[in-house]
């Protein structure tokens, strides 16, 4: 059997972790199995590299700022490959672009658009373990491109994929996904089972156990994903197409504080204003969540829309340029969350939004913006209340109890 597990920064923190890593490797290579292993940066290493650019150079060029992020899970592979090797286990390490990953010529968050395994597959054949850096991957001018945030999540779908493997399996610090944040909510349960519709708009609002990409590429190309912890050996969750979970009225609740908030005022109500600002919001690469525009008065409406927060410095930089647009005024929030519900049932049931307007007015918390799709249903509240929101839609939608069965 082919397994491709990821393990993320926390699972290879330091020595200890790696050699922790390595002997569950080996546990499954004596088990029979051909293993890919994808991994992060170690720790806060990412942060680090970060927090070095930021003192060199307050605005770094793209494709420098990639070459310097890139080390950070080249160290770790070559570690890795150091501790299977005193264990015993063949193994080869490889960066990105020595895997075959190819990238658009994104820089910071690019995409990927190919994957050529034959250098992988050779090792595996071999008898090797192939130990894979993530989060990264090489452009058409042949420069190491980065994934963005949680991009060791996608290197691993996208191998498992490429490869065929049975199943890739992310190792991280919980032990797999749980109906909310179980270190805001208390009461918190894990599931043993979700839709990859759910765990896409659980990832996509927030819950951080997966790259919402990741699970997007899972879904188109069919393949299973599996959550478990590095730190224990007990079952996880299983992340797959599922389609007899309609009983299940809400999965989870997600909170997402990287968010910030931008109302245009004075928008002039013709046709064809909106299309010209978010058509050069999205040039910029800038993702656009929650919409909302008022009833237009006097010729003018107001525009609200949501952009992750560390976009806001390039969507502010965007709109003082666009003087053409003559805007009364642009006003920007960075203290915000987005808070959400999800689940599948929602496709079947009715009342969802109204009992979660319910419970959050009960709790004094007022609701800024509003979205919804089939399946969640999404406020934009203050970010200071969003723990409080969390642990009051838990319990509202009895989330505390036993999980339903899957």
């Amino acid at each position: 059997m082919l397994l491709v597990k990821k393990f993320g920064g926390t699972s290879v923190a330091d020595a200890e972790c790696i050699r922790r890593v390595a002997q569950r490797v080996r546990e499954d290579a004596d088990a029979g199995h051909s293993i890919v292993v994808v991994v992060s940066a170690m720790g806060k290493t990412t942060d680090r590299l970060i927090s070095l650019a930021q003192e060199v150079n307050g605005d770094p060029h793209d494709r420098e700022y990639d070459q310097l992020l890139s080390t950070g899970e080249q160290i770790t592979i070559s570690l890795l490959a150091m501790a299977l090797h005193a264990l015993g286990v063949e193994a080869v390490s490889m960066t990105g672009p020595q895997a075959g990953i190819k990238t658009d010529d994104s820089h910071t968050k690019a995409k990927i658009t190919a994957i050529e395994p034959e250098r992988v597959q050779e090792n595996l054949n071999d008898g090797k373990v192939v130990i894979v850096a993530g989060f990264q991957g090489l452009n058409p001018s042949s420069d190491v491109a980065t994934l963005g945030r949680g991009g060791s999540d996608l290197t691993a779908v996208a191998m498992a994929a490429a490869l065929k493997a049975e199943r890739c399996q992310i190792f991280t610090d919980v032990d797999g996904v749980y109906t909310a944040d179980p270190r805001v909510v208390g009461p918190a349960r894990k599931q043993t089972m979700v839709s990859f519709d759910e765990m896409l708009e659980l990832a996509s609002m927030g819950a951080k156990v997966l790259q919402s990409r990741s699970v997007e590429f899972a879904k188109k190309y069919g393949v299973e994903l599996e959550v478990l912890s590095s730190f224990e050996h007990k079952p996880g969750t299983l992340v797959k197409e599922v389609s007899d979970m309609e009983d299940v009225l809400v999965r989870g609740v997600a909170a997402d504080k990287n968010q910030a908030k931008v109302t245009l005022r004075g928008v002039k109500d013709t046709p064809g204003i909106a299309a010209r600002i978010f058509t050069a919001v999205a040039q910029a690469g800038v993702n656009v969540d929650v919409i909302v525009q008022n009833v237009s008065d006097h010729g003018e409406t107001d525009i609200s829309f949501t952009v992750p927060r560390e976009d806001i410095k390039r969507v502010r930089e965007l709109l003082t340029a666009m003087s053409e647009l003559e805007l009364r005024e642009i006003q920007y929030d960075d203290s915000i969350a987005k808070v959400s519900l999800v689940g599948v049932g929602m496709r079947s049931h009715t009342g969802v939004a109204s009992e979660m307007f319910k419970a959050l007015s009960e709790n004094q918390i007022n609701i800024q913006m509003i979205s919804t799709s089939e399946i969640r249903v999404s406020v934009v509240i203050n970010e200071g209340l969003a723990d409080t929101a969390c642990r009051a839609l838990h319990t509202a939608f009895g989330l505390d109890a036993e999980p339903t069965a899957s």
